[in-house]
């Protein structure tokens, strides 16, 4: 027995929105058995535009028995048959959401009759119900209304049991079958391709812009657990409304998927990806001379037009390496604006100070360990990162040109991984961020036989 569903919502999403009506309509495979429908209160104002969509106001509903009234005869009508609806995981996950409030687990097999319209009637100019029912001839009355859309569904699902030759309705209801899980506009070939290996995954709109990315150790997996619940949330809601499309790079190394994620996130600025969309490196290391003739240190925010001899994207990451620079060089802590000028000099009590913040210190002296501790500041190590490659015949590299991201890629065994002019004609140069050189520089400390240093032409990099 198939129960066919539509409901009406306050709302996109179950966990935070109500049903404020609903239709089953009981279903042989030859014609309607039993009909149920009836408005709920959901217990939550109506938004006017959902109002004016629907038709159903607060008054209507103000005297309607709520979910918890109706759950039990609810649950008894779809417990055990096949729930069928047109986009079938939003009024699926409703459903199973308010049943488990009231305490009852609903188990069912699904079936999309927006996915089944697409596979037995392909070539529709569209798949929504309104549309598609004025396509192939189906009277729609009530439109926007659970009476009206789940009579109609019945009539279309009866159509595509009739015209279903290649039997895609019992393939879908299938155990292994992903056709109930995946959103109602993503062809089955995509998730087919999917490999079961390390790399990055790509959702697409309707137009084929990406509107989110993610890396996945397995990538057929990770994109399995955004479809395979039931969640209430907003986010499986978005799924299923907006990706039309599936799409995926297959990386070495789960350090390589990680990589090209964050990449990919600056590059694209994908809709639905809030992580790592923020402003990069806010704070720098300047130096400048002051009236004295004194060169003095100075944690700032990030200017175009002011370089730094060393970004940071946090500040407390600044300020860590501005201590043991004044440590290590003997630097005035109020010269390097650690200190108010009117307190007395941590930095000559603890020692490291020689007193050029009094003028004992001429400033040719301490100038002098200033630009050695700017050529530290400056000078970092340039290296390669190397693992296994997407082939046996390859290993993977990243490359770190003085401190900072210069791409990755993949490296014929033939090449050995020391000189790095060579290697940069072998990689994809990418532009670098703090996330990239966060995870590169964790992952070369854990596994320090994977690096391999490499030679760079000295340059002065202070004056």
């Amino acid at each position: 027995m198939y129960a066919i569903v539509d409901i009406e919502t306050t709302g996109s999403y179950a966990a935070a929105n109500g049903i404020t009506e609903i239709a089953i309509h009981l279903f042989d495979g030859n014609s309607v058995t039993e009909t149920y429908e009836t408005l709920v209160n959901p217990g939550q104002p109506i938004p006017p535009f959902i109002q004016r969509m629907t038709g159903i106001t607060d008054k209507m509903v103000a005297t309607a028995p709520s979910f918890s009234q109706i759950a039990t005869k609810v649950y008894a009508l779809l417990q055990g048959q096949i729930f069928v609806a047109h986009n079938v995981q939003f009024d699926y996950s409703f459903i199973k959401e308010q049943l488990k409030q009231e305490g009852y687990k609903l188990q069912c097999s699904k079936l999309c009759t927006v996915r089944l319209s697409r596979q037995i009637l392909p070539g529709l100019p569209s798949y929504s119900l309104g549309k598609l029912c004025r396509s192939i001839g189906i009277p729609l009355e009530n439109r926007h209304r659970a009476g009206g859309d789940s009579a109609a569904t019945a009539l279309l699902f009866k159509r595509l049991m009739d015209a279903d030759q290649h039997h895609h309705i019992a393939k879908s209801l299938k155990r292994n079958s992903k056709e109930s899980i995946l959103p109602p506009y993503v062809p089955k070939d995509h998730w087919e391709k999917l490999p079961a290996r390390p790399g990055v995954y790509y959702f697409h709109n309707a137009k084929g812009k990406v509107i989110y990315v993610g890396k996945a150790i397995n990538i057929r997996y990770r994109v399995n657990s955004h479809f395979s619940n039931d969640a209430p949330g907003l986010q499986k809601q978005r799924w299923i409304k907006h990706i039309y499309g599936i799409s995926h790079t297959e990386c070495a190394t789960p350090l390589i998927a990680s990589v090209l994620e964050s990449a990919e996130i600056k590059h694209r600025w994908p809709r639905f990806n809030s992580a790592q969309k923020n402003k990069e490196d806010r704070y720098g290391i300047h130096v400048y001379e002051d009236q004295s003739g004194y060169l003095r240190l100075i944690i700032d925010k990030n200017r175009n037009t002011l370089p730094a001899l060393q970004r940071f994207y946090l500040l407390v990451e600044a300020h860590s390496r501005m201590r043991k620079l004044m440590r290590e060089f003997n630097l005035c802590p109020i010269l390097c604006f650690f200190q108010e000028a009117t307190q007395s000099c941590e930095g000559i009590k603890e020692g490291y100070c020689n007193g050029a913040c009094q003028q004992k210190e001429s400033f040719d002296a301490y100038n002098a360990r200033v630009r050695a501790a700017c050529q530290q500041a400056e000078s970092q190590p340039s290296f390669a990162l190397v693992d296994r490659g997407l082939q046996k015949n390859s290993y993977s590299c990243i490359l770190i040109e003085r401190g900072t991201f210069y791409g990755m890629g993949y490296v014929p065994n033939s090449v050995t991984p020391d000189n790095l002019e060579i290697l940069k004609e072998y990689v994809t140069r990418y532009r670098d961020n703090s996330y990239i050189q966060r995870i590169i520089r964790d992952h070369a400390g854990q596994y320090p036989e994977k690096v391999i240093p490499l030679e760079t032409e000295k340059v002065s990099l202070a004056t």
